[in-house]
């Protein structure tokens, strides 16, 4: 069993990507994630036009992630932006596009 222990994430680590990971698996602040990692800081208007969501409902699930630790907003002129800053999320968001890609490549090119 201390073999186990010595390989695998500690019990404190494991808990705490849980909890990022529990946040970051509604759909819409998943979402919301993606959308942040491919664009240049987008704000919130930026957001729910895309995501074809009422401005309200975008702003309490970027609360929540902002809550988290896993996004930061700044404000840059007159609009409040978005980036993601949890390294952990960031390489999740990251997996989950090359995943995207591999699919998109015609077989062939394999």
């Amino acid at each position: 069993m201390d073999r186990i222990n010595d390989t695998c994430c500690s019990e404190d680590k494991v808990d705490e990507c849980a909890q990022k990971l529990k946040v970051c698996g509604h759909p819409m602040r998943l979402r919301l994630l993606c959308r942040i990692a491919q664009g240049e800081h987008p704000c919130v208007s930026d957001l729910w036009s895309c995501l074809d969501q009422p401005q309200p409902v975008i702003s309490q699930h970027l609360a929540v992630l902002k809550q988290k630790g896993i996004v930061q907003s700044e404000v840059r002129g007159n609009r409040r932006v978005y980036r993601i800053v949890d390294p952990f999320i960031r390489q999740i968001l990251h997996s989950l596009q090359e995943t995207e890609e591999e699919k998109a490549e015609p077989v062939s090119s394999r």
